[in-house]
């Protein structure tokens, strides 16, 4: 294992350089509008939260316990199984900063700049061990695990596969090399997709994880800062304030198919069934229906601080930001329709009459959506939807006096 003497002194890559800058600016911007965390948004609310020191970059969820690196060297592990109060449990401290994380097993792996792959056991949540390192010839910002090989990606050195059938030993079996500087990687079956910044999308075959090899790039405009893969398709983001939908059925020729502008710049995506679940920036979390990719629809948002990095589970958002803090957001759906099922008479059945007073307590374990789709939980006086989980049909209710 690496003594910690060994790590120089950090220096500033042009990646480095320029998230600070962006840093900086979003201070600025936040500080013009106030800065404050704001209230709940369209489908969103916040259930909870949990601070943490410095700047938080990446976050992944495994059972009940979420796993946050921050700037200042930390893997904060908080437990998260009563979402309304989450609380740290654990840490683990290195020299550099903490880009990525992925989770697999009782390990979590750790991209580190400067530095490479850290491999933590997590056996035990409240403390966090070191138990291996692999060092990349820069630093390491982002990891995604497959079987017994973890890809990295290195700013200046392009995609790293590491062995970590040994976990005690991770060793560099294989390395690709991209046009422009790397910044995310997701794997999914036989492939690496690396988000290569001014390069675009890039498709590498890691079939033979000792030799890598690119098989198909997708330029886009502007920078391409972050990649996640769902379903044979790749949703990416970066400074075009907006996520681009890419069809990887054929990953020698992805094909842009949709793009979706979401007022500011994505650096996370996390997707959960038919919903993307974006982080961009100071434009909070945006909750997107991907149900039809080529035709994404924003769906629901919250105004976080400066949402950085996100993991979906359920009907939980998992947020981190750049002013630190694990941000717990549940999402309500995007509201339901009225089912048209016709009685015997052919006739629409009638709407069910409640009281505030005396019948509310019957909708205490259903769905009650407003005429805008929106979640009600405490329903005064109207017209609802109620979809209740014994009963797969949405009904119609009126609420009176």
């Amino acid at each position: 294992m690496r003594d910690a003497s060994r790590v120089s002194k950090v220096g500033l890559t042009r990646m480095e350089a320029t998230m600070r800058v962006r840093i900086s600016t979003v201070g600025l911007l936040l500080a013009l509008v106030g800065g404050a965390r704001a209230i709940d948004s369209l489908n969103v609310r916040s259930v909870g939260f949990c601070d943490t020191p410095g700047a938080a970059n990446g976050v992944v969820v495994s059972d009940t316990h979420a796993y946050v690196t921050t700037e200042g060297g930390g893997l904060h592990v908080v437990s998260v199984a009563d979402p309304a109060n989450p609380t740290e449990v654990g840490g683990y401290y290195t020299v550099g900063l903490m880009k990525g994380v992925a989770v697999s097993g009782h390990h979590a792996y750790v991209a580190v700049f400067p530095g490479g792959l850290r491999v933590v056991s997590v056996s035990e949540p409240a403390h966090p061990v070191e138990v291996g390192c692999c060092d990349t010839p820069d630093g390491a910002v982002g990891v995604a695990v497959a079987g017994s090989y973890a890809c990295i990606v290195d700013p200046d050195s392009g995609l790293r596969v590491i062995s970590v059938a040994n976990s005690a030993e991770p060793v560099e079996v294989g390395h690709c090399y991209t046009p422009d500087q790397t910044l995310a990687v997701a794997v999914s079956g036989s492939h690496a997709y690396v988000a290569a910044e001014d390069s675009g999308l890039r498709v590498i075959s890691i079939a033979d994880p000792e030799n890598p090899m690119e098989v198909g790039v997708c330029n886009v405009p502007g920078k391409t800062r972050f990649v996640a893969v769902s379903g044979g398709y790749a949703y990416v983001g970066g400074d075009y304030l907006g996520m681009r939908v890419m069809s990887v059925a054929d990953p020698a020729h992805p094909v842009e198919v949709a793009y979706i502008g979401l007022g500011g710049e994505v650096s996370g995506v996390a997707v959960s069934g038919s919903y993307a679940y974006v982080a961009a920036g100071i434009a909070g979390l945006r909750i997107v229906s991907v149900a039809e990719p080529a035709s994404p629809v924003e769906v629901g948002y919250y105004q976080t601080g400066t949402a950085h990095s996100v993991w979906a589970l359920g009907d939980f958002a998992y947020v981190v930001d750049y002013f630190g803090g694990l941000q717990i957001l549940a999402f309500y759906g995007a509201g339901v329709g009225e089912d048209r099922v016709q009685q015997a008479t052919g006739r629409q059945p009638a709407a069910t009459i409640l009281s505030v007073t005396s019948g509310i307590k019957r909708l205490a374990f259903c769905d009650v959506f407003d005429a805008m789709g929106r979640r009600a939980l405490n329903p005064r006086p109207g017209v609802y939807f109620v979809r209740d989980s014994q009963v797969p049909a949405v009904r119609k209710i009126v609420v009176t006096r």
